[in-house]
């Protein structure tokens, strides 16, 4: 074992003692010692068992450690320590800039234990009413939680959107110079907006094949290299990159191969042939087909659907009319009940908004007790009078606890105009358990939106495991909402089960879950899903115009008071 491993594990026992509040001395020791063994000038496993105490800093009791972890690899005080704490809590530990003190306060008063949850606290701007955090902290632990994420090759969506259409305008403008009439195009994971991007990938159909080729070396930037099909290169953040150069000819056939899942397109190249063909719509008119949008190019139904001229028409976000399950400053949102209506009323043209503050389990969000609830009531009253047309909707983020009852009893449930009914806590729940607290929370006559189903936070926490089918079937059953939670983490209900939710009519609702003005944004993530799981705007609750989801929360109310 080399010293550097030694410090190193020295140094995370002394991590988790501090975070476990042990004994400061101790642990100071310890701390020392990391920083002594890293330095010295010789190797620790050379030197004789019985020396190791005398090295000045070390003594016997830390010479016993380093003793056993040369012995036997590992520390069995460390192991201990470790198996008492989460293991996204000793993750957190790798993330550069919060020590031991600043993740005690994030487990223990947050109730944060993985860092998914940590850079969703961050989005929700949660850190901030921690003691000894601010607004600054937050964006530096943020930002160092999505250096960490990248490492691994595999980014969402919206991390990489920016990059990718920057790059699709250098490209663009290199082209120009090089070979005028070139074509262009996204393929892959990207173009089929997935939620997650392994690699970027783009073609071009060129006129002057080897021309692009040989000037594409040097395109400033991206330092590429030419493999076998592509032009490769990795980015300092760890996307992987790669550009395909076809003839022109062939480039409508070739997008088409590089666009759809491999299933997807040997499918309907057996039906369409080898072409040439002049575009993608002839593709799939040749296959006796109607055309199937790249989002929908997953080999699920989207080919018999398209035999039988029974696609859907996909939603777009022009047909959104208002924004469900929004945040405001009277729990943890950063702008006024006011100002994001004013937001949506203005700089989106929306026509209502419904506000979703935390309900009163969620004390970490300030979340509303009855006399505050009653309170918001007094202000949207009056927003109303401001602002109409414009309606703000009494909506509550009510917590489904762990038995699946609402936080609010009846008489409080009844004031609000529609309930999101959302899992915060006890995420550790098997199937079974998760599925029958989810069942009783829907079975609730005042549940109108079933919010973020699974809980998950993308490439961070796979969410609580439930029997999709049960949860379905029982929204069907009850008249209740499932929502697509636009939050780009998110994107929960899964797209892969929009297309069974909307056979068994149930309406989805794309809600971007915004602590502030700019998360309305993030509804745009939720069309590109939505439109992955084959929803059109008639099957979407906030599509539907100001009148018509009135008379729907209207309706839904005036069931839950004849029950």
């Amino acid at each position: 074992m080399e010293n550097k491993t030694i410090a190193r594990t020295l140094r995370l026992l002394s991590q988790l003692m501090e975070l476990h509040e042990e004994n400061p001395f101790k642990i100071k020791s310890i701390a020392n010692a990391y920083f002594k063994v890293d330095k010295l000038p010789f190797a620790l496993k050379d030197k004789p068992v019985d020396e190791i105490d005398k090295i000045e800093g070390i003594g016997k009791s830390l010479a016993a450690k380093i003793i056993e972890l040369l012995q036997t690899g590992e520390l069995k005080e460390l192991n201990a320590i470790i198996q008492q704490t989460p293991e996204g809590v000793v993750e957190m530990l790798g993330i550069k800039g919060i020590g031991p003190k600043k993740i005690l306060i994030i487990w223990r008063t947050l109730g944060i234990e993985s860092i998914g949850e940590l850079y969703y606290a961050c989005n929700e701007n949660r850190l901030i009413e921690a003691k000894g955090f601010g607004l600054k902290t937050q964006e530096e632990i943020k930002n160092a939680i999505e250096f960490k994420l990248a490492a691994n090759g595999r980014f969402l969506y919206a991390q990489v959107e920016g990059f990718a259409n920057t790059l699709y305008a250098q490209i663009s403008e290199w082209l120009i110079k090089v070979d005028n009439d070139s074509l262009l195009g996204f393929a892959g994971q990207y173009r089929r907006a997935c939620e997650i991007i392994d690699e970027l990938e783009f073609v071009i159909g060129a006129d002057q094949v080897e021309k692009v080729k040989i000037n594409l070396n040097s395109f400033e930037p991206l330092s590429l290299i030419a493999g076998e099909h592509a032009f490769i290169t990795t980015t300092e953040a760890g996307l992987r990159v790669k550009i395909f150069i076809v003839s022109k000819a062939d480039f409508f056939l070739e997008w088409f191969k590089l666009t759809g899942t491999t299933e997807h397109v040997e499918k309907v190249l057996k039906m369409a042939g080898d072409g040439p063909f002049a575009s993608e719509n002839e593709i799939y008119n040749t296959a006796g087909l109607a055309f199937i949008e790249p989002e929908l190019r997953e080999d699920f139904n989207e080919i018999e659907l398209a035999a039988a001229n029974k696609l859907p028409t996909l939603i777009t976000y022009g047909n959104l009319k208002g924004s469900l399950h929004n945040h405001s400053t009277w729990s943890d949102g950063v702008h006024t009940l006011e100002q994001m209506a004013v937001y949506c009323k203005d700089s989106l043209n929306l026509q209502y908004l419904g506000i979703c503050d935390h309900s009163k389990t969620a004390v970490y969000a300030k979340g509303l007790n009855e006399q505050r609830v009653f309170g918001q009531h007094q202000e949207i009253d009056e927003l109303n009078k401001k602002l109409a047309p414009f309606k703000i909707f009494k909506g509550i983020e009510s917590d489904i606890l762990s038995d699946g009852a609402l936080d609010y009893a009846d008489d409080v449930l009844k004031t609000f105009d529609f309930v999101v009914a959302s899992v915060h806590s006890n995420l550790r729940m098997d199937e079974a358990k998760a599925t029958t607290r989810l069942l009783k929370a829907i079975e609730n006559p005042y549940t109108t939106i079933l919010g973020h189903p699974t809980g998950r936070l993308l490439l961070s926490r796979a969410g609580y495991p439930i029997d999709y089918k049960k949860i379905i079937d029982a929204c069907a059953a009850n008249n209740v909402v499932i929502e697509i939670n636009a939050n780009p983490l998110r994107l929960d209900l899964d797209w892969r089960w929009h297309r069974y939710a909307l056979e068994k009519g149930v309406l989805l609702s794309i809600n971007p879950d915004a602590h502030r003005t700019e998360g309305f944004h993030d509804m745009r993530y939720g069309i590109l899903v939505a439109r992955k799981g084959g929803l059109s705007a008639d099957k979407c609750l906030n599509a539907f115009s100001l009148e018509e989801i009135k008379d729907y929360f209207d309706r839904k109310k005036g069931l839950a008071f004849s029950v």
